[in-house]
Formats: C-alpha cells, structure tokens, sequence
C-alpha cells in the first residue's frame, strides 16, 4: 500500500496545499516564498527519501513566522496521515548528520504525544532569507502535527547555514528510519498500550 497523503491546511493567514509520498525517491517541488526554506525542505525530501510536493503562501508582508510553522504542522500532519495505525513500523530513529564542520544530530519518535526540544545554536537574525529562530517554529510544528517528539540538536560548529542544513538532514534520515516497516513486526503496533 502507498504511504501517502494531501493536505490543504487554510487558515486567515496561510493557504498550504501539500501532497507526501513516505516511500518515495527524494523529488520535491517547494514553494514557500522564503528561498532558504525552500532549500531545507527540498534537501529534507531528498535525504529522507520522500516525495514532498508543497505550495505555501502566506502574509509575508507581516513576517514569515505563519508561514514557517503552518508548513510543519501541515508537513507533521501529512506524516501522521500517510503513517496510518502506525502497525509495523519502527516508530523511532535517531541520526547524526556531519555538515563539514558542524555536527547536528537528531531523534524522532512517532509516540502519539508532541513534544520538541531544539538547539540550533544559531545567534544570528537570517540564515539567508529565513529568520533563523524560526526552525524551533517549524520543528515544533511539525512535532504538533505529527503527534511525535522531536528532538534536534547542533553539537557544534560555524557557519549558521551549515547547522540549519545538519539539523534537516539529521532530521529527514531519522524520520526514514522511524518510518521504516520492519517485516518480523509487520502486523504489531510499537506499543505495549495497544494505542499510538
């Protein structure tokens, strides 16, 4: 069966329409209106191996914050659709992701319950076009819709565009692995409470 879903998440301030493939090949069409953005989620569909096909717009003209987070709570709602009852997957993963001198590592798990915890260690206002503070939005977004915990973390490095980048990757490769079917436990769900 295809692990996918759409989503059109609408509110006063954000019109996203998102199609997800979980068992993809890594192609993404991104449009979000914030280029470094764009970047991130293209680099996430590509290391997690999943079709990601997005279209956001939102009041910019305000700030980018609605935007940023509405597209990881419609991304984090799109992965808790196309996951289903959850049954045979591994539920949880973890990865750590070299970005040249930066080191990010991330943890995700498909528990039913949200919670994130974020350190990009990123000090400056913009990575590229994006204000940079809001990777926490997004991540926990993302951590909102999902029903997940998220867990993100740059161990250290330099350049601010690298320890975004580490984050996102770390984040798509463990999401793969938490995605991931196992065949000896295709028809058991990850819980001993009998509920995700």
């Amino acid at each position: 069966m295809s692990r996918s879903a759409s989503i059109h998440r609408k509110t006063k301030e954000t019109d996203i329409r998102l199609r997800l493939l979980i068992d993809g090949r890594g192609k993404s069409k991104i449009s979000t209106g914030i280029r470094f953005f764009d970047h991130m989620l293209e680099l996430f569909a590509r290391h997690g191996g999943f079709d990601l096909k997005l279209k956001a717009v939102g009041d910019l003209d305000v700030d980018q914050h609605h935007t940023v987070e509405d597209v990881g709570i419609a991304l984090g709602e799109a992965f808790h659709s196309a996951l289903g009852d959850k049954r045979g997957i591994l539920r949880a993963g973890y990865f750590l992701m070299p970005m040249d001198e930066t080191l990010g590592v991330a943890a995700v798990d498909f528990s039913g319950r949200a919670a994130a915890v974020i350190d990009t260690r990123v000090r400056t206002r913009l990575v590229g076009d994006l204000q940079s503070e809001l990777v926490h939005d997004f991540f926990e977004g993302f951590a909102r819709g999902a029903r997940a915990n998220v867990h993100l973390r740059v161990l250290y490095g330099r350049s601010n565009h690298h320890k975004i980048e580490a984050l996102f990757k770390a984040f798509a490769r463990a999401l793969r692995v938490a995605c991931s079917r196992d065949r000896r436990l295709k028809k058991m769900l990850p819980s001993t409470k009998g509920l995700l």
